[in-house]
């Protein structure tokens, strides 16, 4: 069993692991990958302020999202292809999840489908949901999230026209991949990977697949994928989904105050601050860069999380103290998967919880909850006369 002390030996396992093609996938942004960087390397410039001499014990990082208690304020992020760094990848990781007590999100293009993650785990799940061409597909999906008990919808706004993914161009990773030659040769060489898929049936998008007209099997998915990301998405879709849904609603993808606003406006029940991973627009600021203007701007009345470039306990911290209600992961969680599978997504959740509790404490906090800019030292997107002084 590999030592695994930290979210980047899991990184460094996965890699290891799963075939090029996929992990690529997981592991890079758009273009020249600037804003990618950015997520992570922006939380290092936030420095904590340590504190002495104060009572550390019965410590707790419960915690709510949009009403539901949590074990932390972490979620799992909407991921696609999850099923391809690991057999079952998404059955597998929602199972951690259920077991550690936070939720997890299926996304619309996931390997296994909405039916076989509520078949094999009982706690309910969020289900992270793409604006598409094809409103009868659409409404379809939200009824299947409805009949699978789903307690809270995921509406990505971010994605309307796909970035340039040089790696993924390069790899040939497509809807569905494409088996090339140096992607066969080089999914030979991993052969943990490859038995587990012979072991598995879902190897296409499950929740697609069956359920479009016309759309049977993989060699028609890709015409239809290629057309269906609406890029007339407005705010009016929004209210559609609203209302078509019924329940929690969720927007993911606010990067700019005033969006911020708008999505406040529209009666969402909470804002993910994200730029897709720095999968879309590269050169735009990271997630932590623009959250604090957005949790201004939106004030105490909608719940705001942040998603991109979370690596560790220290990081969901500094989100927190910087007005984030939560936060979402999403590449910690598949590098768990690809490197150790299920037990590798819950080894990923046991070290971000150490290091926000061990973090937390020697900020001089004992409860989640309490945590405020006062923990922070002045520096790049603190704002000014807000903490503690250098």
């Amino acid at each position: 069993m590999p030592i695994v002390t930290c979210v980047e030996d899991l990184r460094l396992l996965a890699r290891k692991r799963v075939p090029r093609m996929f992990y690529d996938y997981a592991d890079s942004g758009s273009w020249t990958e600037t804003t990618y960087r950015a997520n992570e390397t922006d939380f290092a410039k936030i420095k904590l302020r340590q504190r002495v001499a104060v009572n550390m014990e019965d410590r707790t990082l419960a915690s709510t999202m949009v009403g539901i208690p949590v074990a932390m304020p972490v979620a799992l992020s909407p991921t696609g292809l999850t099923g391809m760094q690991h057999a079952d990848g998404e059955i597998l990781a929602a199972r951690a999840a259920k077991k550690f007590g936070i939720p997890f999100t299926l996304s619309t293009m996931s390997i296994c489908s909405i039916e076989d993650i509520a078949t094999h785990t009982s706690a309910p799940f969020w289900f992270q949901l793409y604006m598409m061409r094809d409103r009868g597909f659409m409404e379809r999906l939200i009824e299947r999230a409805r009949a699978a008990k789903c307690s809270a919808l995921v509406l990505t706004l971010d994605l309307q026209i796909l970035g340039q993914r040089h790696k993924d161009l390069r790899n040939g990773l497509s809807a569905p991949p494409k088996l090339t030659i140096p992607n066969i040769v080089n999914i030979a060489t991993k052969p943990r990977w490859w038995t587990s898929m012979l072991r598995t049936r879902r190897h296409s998008f499950g929740n697609i697949v069956g359920h479009v007209q016309g759309v049977e099997d993989v060699s028609s998915l890709s015409s239809w994928t290629a057309t269906q990301f609406d890029p007339k998405l407005d705010w009016d879709d929004v209210k559609w989904v609203r209302k078509l849904w019924g329940g929690k609603l969720i927007l993911k993808g606010l990067m700019d105050p005033e969006d911020a606003r708008l999505a406040a406006d529209s009666g969402a029940d909470a804002l993910i601050v994200s730029n897709h991973g720095g999968r879309q627009l590269d050169g735009a600021p990271s997630s932590i860069e623009a959250l604090p203007a957005i949790v201004d701007a939106v004030g105490s009345g909608t719940e705001v999380w942040v998603d991109g470039g979370i690596r560790s306990g220290q990081d969901v911290l500094k989100a927190i103290a910087l007005g984030a209600h939560a936060t979402m992961i999403g590449r910690p969680f598949l590098y768990g998967l690809g490197a150790l599978g299920e037990e590798g997504v819950a080894r990923c959740l046991e070290i971000i919880r150490n290091e926000l509790d061990v973090t937390m404490a020697l900020c001089g906090h004992r409860d989640i909850r309490t945590v405020s800019r006062d923990i922070l030292l002045s520096g790049p997107f603190v704002p000014a006369g807000r903490t503690a002084a250098a």
